[in-house]
């Protein structure tokens, strides 16, 4: 036997650990630069002299972005190739930091925006990835890299108060250094790019028989509602659960532990989420009692908020394991990485979009009604209707190709 035909599989592992890496690398980077800012915005308020609407609008301009470009992504890496393109989002991302950083007026407006552009181009093109080159193991791989940005994201919200506190440099220091991490990713990806250059499959990204559009078909709507209404449950208990514990009586400090609590069990569940989500025909069973969770969750904080921690724990299993069944769906429902990466960026688009109106339209019910219960209530039926989604959603199906309806 050749030696190349003897060592093909070594070679075949080698390149799969590797691309796990890169998978892996990428993910480090997908929150913790823009979740950082939060612990630190009064500091920036106080230093730019930016009013409380600036603030929100500065918080809240990377999930616009994510709503705006996440359908030109596909386009992106059709042009440029998968692996290009990817790399390319780093640097995107890596410069956004570096300028949102720097004393110069109207670059953290810059900066954020770039960082914004950068992280929905890797949010829709990494699920393109893992279906490109993980055809067997989606879920799995999706659950470690959904953990990886959720840890990394917990312990940028951690360490950015006090670097920002012990150096002079204060805030911008403090997001600055995430730049480095984008540096690493880069550097250790620059050989695989090298090694595969221009996707091989370039041309089966362009050519729009090569797939059936999900913008045209029932399943990809499924799936896209099921993104965007998973979405609306993170994005609200984020936004308000240390504030509806504050005003039932629980210490800001308490408060702020449960919410940590929340971020490290959702890590768990990620984990736990993609190690299951396989071993069924499909997954109805999973995606349904993930939902079912969140309802009980906004249920339970309106009819029983007496037993905040059960509903802390109850909601970060449910929001842990519902971003990887949503983010494993749009290779799960795909014929080809390409359908995939499209699948993703409508979804996405759609369902960043809902997240962002998600807090600030529960926080408009709650100074129409006075009180939380209304707000939760009604967030408790839109998770029913998620659970309902989940079930058509998971179905053992995927977008069909044009062919088959000629």
């Amino acid at each position: 036997m050749p030696a190349a035909t003897r060592n093909a599989p070594a070679r075949r592992t080698a390149g799969i650990g590797f691309a796990f890496i890169g998978v892996l690398l990428i993910a480090v980077n997908l929150r913790v630069s823009f979740v950082s800012v939060g612990p630190i915005l009064a500091n920036i308020s106080s230093d730019l002299g930016l009013s409380s609407a600036a603030a929100g609008f500065l918080t809240g301009l990377p999930l616009i972005a994510f709503a705006v470009f996440s359908p030109v992504a596909p386009r992106f890496a059709s042009r440029l190739g998968l692996d290009r393109a990817l790399w390319m989002s780093l640097l995107i991302l890596a410069l956004g930091i570096v300028l949102r950083s720097l004393p110069v007026p109207g670059f953290i407006w810059a900066g954020t925006a770039l960082i914004g552009l950068a992280i929905a181009f890797l949010n829709v093109l990494v699920p393109s990835l893992v279906k490109r080159d993980f055809p067997t193991r989606v879920s799995r791989v999706t659950g470690f890299y959904t953990a990886t940005q959720a840890a990394f994201a917990a312990v940028g919200a951690a360490v950015v108060v006090p670097v920002a506190q012990t150096s002079p440099e204060g805030w911008r220091l403090a997001l600055g250094v995430w730049v480095g991490l984008a540096l690493i990713a880069l550097a250790v990806l620059m050989p695989w790019l090298r090694r595969h250059g221009i996707s091989t499959t370039r041309g089966t990204a362009r050519d729009p028989a090569s797939y059936r559009s999900p913008w045209a078909s029932a399943l990809g709507w499924q799936v896209t509602i099921f993104m965007g209404l998973q979405s609306v449950a993170f994005y609200v208990l984020m936004a308000w659960l240390p504030t509806i514990e504050q005003s039932r009586g629980v210490p800001a400090a308490t408060a702020g532990i449960h919410l940590s609590v929340f971020l490290l069990i959702s890590v768990f569940a990620s984990l736990a989420t993609g190690g299951i989500l396989h071993r069924g025909s499909d997954q109805r069973l999973v995606s349904f009692t993930s939902a079912a969770l969140t309802f009980v969750t906004f249920l339970g904080l309106a009819l029983a908020p007496d037993l905040i921690l059960l509903w802390v724990l109850l909601g970060a299993i449910g929001c842990g394991s519902l971003i990887v069944i949503a983010l494993s769906l749009f290779s799960l429902r795909t014929v080809n990485y390409p359908q995939a990466a499209s699948l993703s960026g409508m979804a996405q688009s759609v369902g960043y979009g809902l997240g962002a109106a998600g807090p600030v339209i529960f926080g408009g019910l709650r100074d129409l009604s006075g009180d939380w219960e209304l707000p939760l209530l009604l967030t408790a039926g839109v998770m029913a209707v998620l659970a309902a989604t989940g079930v058509l959603a998971g179905r053992n199906s995927v977008i069909s190709s044009p062919a088959r309806f000629h």
